[in-house]
């Protein structure tokens, strides 16, 4: 997570640590236990991230939905 203990990374701190947990784990030079753990902070950064994503798609499509709609006379 964030520095801040319980407050919930950003989007970019998000994917940056999930991008060098997934390059540790393939590089394969961490031992069974920090393997694990390091796929279970993954797996916590993709939901954040799926949740964001989602958050962002949802108001995207208001935002078109309101564009589109005929504008009144």
């Amino acid at each position: 997570m964030s520095k801040e203990k319980g407050k919930e990374p950003s989007f970019k701190e998000a994917y940056e640590e999930l991008e060098a947990i997934t390059q540790q784990l393939e590089q394969g030079d961490v031992d069974l236990e920090q393997g694990v753990a390091k796929f279970e902070r993954g797996l916590a950064l993709s939901r954040i991230l799926k949740k964001k994503l989602q958050k962002i798609q949802k108001k995207i499509t208001l935002i078109k939905n309101d564009f589109d709609a005929p504008e009144e006379e």
